[in-house]
């Protein structure tokens, strides 16, 4: 027994190989935090509350503070399969549905593009367990916008190829279908891009706790495992403030900044297997400052854990020295305009941060000889 079997929802069902192949695995570098303890804590208490139950989760802050991880790190806790939705500006009904395709005969397969025909040939080969979407992905390489995009494109071709015979037609779900309907743990990324107000209506509907979901071939409700984890940026291009509708249906929430000193240094130590203290210290000093400034500067980018990572890793292989490795994986990732990138450097000037870094690859250097 682990430390978190004590978090598992429904330790009796029975999941297919296949599904517990989705259960994420937590890293050695995983470090459990407040807010991983917070949620678990909260969504088991409440489970088998009725109407008190938690199972709509929002997650938000900036970029690098953790949220996927932390949705990863429930999927783990909770003994759930994972899977996740990037949305994007344009979805429409069929992104959150699914959708219906023609089953085009194997002599007018031949005359369709190569791209087409095996994009065609893995959906009809696959047993229903991947969206229609994540079978394009991984046939085509491309991202889940590009597939939602190339899945339009096909209905089309699709249609024009059965013209005059008769069709048997099937029905494709969409991710979030198959884990609203199977009770997986969905981590729903960036809904405030989304434009179509019926888009959001239809997202609205399957977030209800006892929600229903009208397919073309049948209605399925809410499975009682189902678990939903918005994930949302604060200062996200092209993101607005999330739906009033949408936030209304979570039962809790989180505000992601940056951790602790103390944990970004423990998540550093683990994720790059770098254990030099002092460098540690200073670095997470100037990744804090440096984030607390930008927000102060109205300024787009951040300073997050992905930078603080980046910039420990190439410090430690050698790549490039302290100051020079915190321009290209820190102050670059923020800004690369000159005022506001001066706006950053008087601030670690005032907190004598490049003296520090300095400082210790001298020392580092040092020890090292």
């Amino acid at each position: 027994m682990t430390e978190y079997d004590e978090y598992l929802l429904s330790p009796d069902r029975q999941l297919s190989d296949a599904e517990k192949e989705l259960i994420w695995k937590k890293p050695s570098s995983h470090k459990v935090s407040e807010e991983e303890r917070r949620i678990c804590k909260e969504i088991k208490r409440n489970w088998h509350r009725g109407e008190m139950k938690i199972a709509n989760i929002l997650l938000e802050g900036d970029a690098g503070s953790g949220k996927t991880q932390l949705a990863k790190a429930l999927s783990a806790n909770f003994g759930l399969p994972y899977t996740k939705v990037t949305c994007f500006a344009d979805m429409d009904k069929s992104d959150i549905i699914g959708a219906i395709l023609p089953v085009v005969s194997s002599e007018r397969l031949e005359k369709m593009d190569a791209d087409d025909q095996s994009v065609l040939q893995a959906l009809y080969d696959s047993d229903g367990f991947q969206s229609a979407v994540e079978v394009m992905m991984d046939v085509l390489g491309v991202t889940q916008e590009a597939a939602a995009q190339k899945m339009k494109q096909l209905l089309k071709k699709a249609a024009e190829h059965t013209e005059g015979e008769a069709v048997e037609y099937r029905f494709y779900p969409s991710e979030i279908v198959r884990a609203f309907q199977n009770g997986y743990l969905l981590e729903i990324q960036e809904p405030n891009v989304i434009r179509d107000a019926a888009v959001l209506m239809a997202l609205n509907s399957a977030l209800e706790p006892d929600g229903s979901i009208n397919l073309p071939t049948e209605v399925i409700r809410r499975h009682p495992d189902f678990i939903a984890v918005i994930t949302t940026n604060r200062s996200y291009a092209g993101a607005r403030p999330l739906n009033e509708a949408l936030r209304d249906r979570v039962q809790h929430s989180e505000k992601m900044d940056l951790p602790t000193k103390e944990v970004m240094i423990e998540r550093a130590r683990a994720k790059t297997g770098y254990a030099n203290e002092q460098v540690l210290d200073v670095f997470a000093e100037t990744i804090m400052i440096l984030d607390k400034t930008a927000r102060a500067n109205a300024m787009k980018g951040v300073a997050g854990m992905r930078s603080y990572f980046y910039w420990v890793d190439a410090f430690a292989e050698g790549a490039s020295s302290g100051i020079e490795s915190l321009y290209h994986k820190v102050i670059y990732k923020i800004t690369t305009d000159s005022e506001e990138i001066k706006i950053l450097e008087d601030a670690l000037k005032v907190h004598g941060l490049f003296e520090k870094i300095d400082e210790i690859e001298i020392e580092v250097k040092k020890n090292e000889f």
